[in-house]
């Protein structure tokens, strides 16, 4: 047999095992898994709260937590070791910190303390987190799982497609659920024709509004875009904010955590929340349950929750199954509730209407940011 046919017959014999072979991701020689997890945010975001929810409720259901009171520790000291377990979390705090410096120097110092951690396996919440740190460990021998990227899971250079992601990354995406937001305000306010954007000029808004772009040049938007407002400046957020209110039948709003005052002070979302609120009297829309938490009055939740609890699921079978990566495709989990504030629908005028709208999965009867901020800031 020629040498030729020889190495042919060797790298067909490599590509049998790779099938069935299991994956094997490294394991500490203690036995336990060590389980970094790395947040874009910061634990005061009420999205961050809602993906680490679903976070520890995968942990504990697949056994890397014992019990409950290891949950609370992990909240408090972002380190816990449990008996199959090591676990560590840590924030990158980008939408308080989101100028370029202020996100490189956050990656340097997470990328440091992921090094002197040694994961097995990395869960990296949210869009910076994956571009920043994802692409840091990208075709390494540790498994990576990401959720909350926005709408498109490839955008990263992480995988290779869908399908076939070909590397030792994958993850959660979130799909938006837009289309279903805007048509259930529509059922809610039925006059609608027009919509205003209202955003921060970060990675995470500019994803949305491109979707929604999107979504109206295929003819599956509701409603016509009436008008968009992107910016980072305090003073100028407010003054499109009025000028939107003036010009359409609603606003959507995105997220607005990347704005700053004048002096480049970070504004607290929450005291821009209720600035919005007590100023803008249109109905309005987000695509997460913060939002309706915030006090906006509805959302289709493309849910935080499903994020990281999906998430934690796809890990364990990377960590207990020996799943590969490079062959799991990204999932975008079904789509959470159909949830109004009944405070805003009061303010509003139209609290009526919801009694005759069957269709509404969860109400909320509060708005943080006006708790929170109960003098006008």
């Amino acid at each position: 047999m020629d040498e030729r046919r020889i190495a042919s017959w060797i790298g067909l014999l490599f590509v049998l095992l790779a099938f069935l072979v299991p994956f094997q991701p490294p394991l500490h020689a203690s036995g336990k898994h060590r389980i970094l997890i790395i947040s874009s945010y910061h634990r005061e975001y009420l999205w961050s709260q809602d993906t680490q929810r679903g976070v520890h409720h995968g942990l504990l259901e697949l056994g890397y937590f014992d019990q409950q009171a290891q949950i609370a520790r992990f909240l408090r000291e972002d380190r816990v070791e449990t008996s199959r377990a090591v676990l560590r979390k840590l924030w990158m705090d980008t939408k308080r910190k989101s100028a370029p410096d202020e996100m490189v120097a956050s990656a340097r110092r997470v990328l440091e303390e992921a090094e002197a951690f040694a994961p097995d396996l990395l869960l990296l919440g949210d869009d910076n987190a994956a571009r920043l740190i994802g692409s840091h460990y990208l075709d390494t021998p540790i498994p990576v799982v990401f959720w909350g990227i926005n709408i498109w899971p490839l955008k990263y250079g992480l995988l290779d497609s869908i399908a076939h992601p070909g590397h030792n990354v994958t993850g959660i995406y979130q799909p938006g659920y837009m289309r279903e937001g805007l048509e259930f305000l529509l059922r809610l306010v039925p006059g609608i024709r027009t919509l205003g954007v209202l955003a921060d000029d970060s990675e995470t808004s500019l994803a949305k509004i491109k979707e929604l772009h999107r979504l109206e040049e295929t003819g599956k938007l509701p409603v016509k875009l009436g008008g968009t407002v992107v910016t980072n400046d305090e003073t100028a957020w407010k003054k499109g904010a009025l000028a939107l209110a003036a010009q359409v039948d609603a606003i959507y709003l995105t997220n607005h955590n990347t704005i700053r005052d004048a002096t480049g002070r970070p504004i607290d979302q929450l005291a821009l929340g209720a600035w919005y609120l007590r100023n803008i009297a249109k109905p309005d829309i987000g695509d997460e349950k913060q939002f309706v938490e915030e006090g906006v009055l509805c959302v289709a939740d493309d849910s935080g929750y499903k994020q990281g609890y999906e998430a934690v699921r796809m890990a364990h079978r990377i960590l207990a199954e020996g799943m590969d990566p490079a062959t799991m495709p990204p999932v975008a989990p079904s789509r959470g509730a159909l949830i109004v504030n009944r405070t805003r629908a009061r303010q509003l005028g139209i609290e009526g209407r919801l009694k005759s709208q069957p269709g509404i999965e969860e109400f909320i009867d509060r708005s943080v940011a006006l708790d929170r901020h109960p003098v006008a800031p």
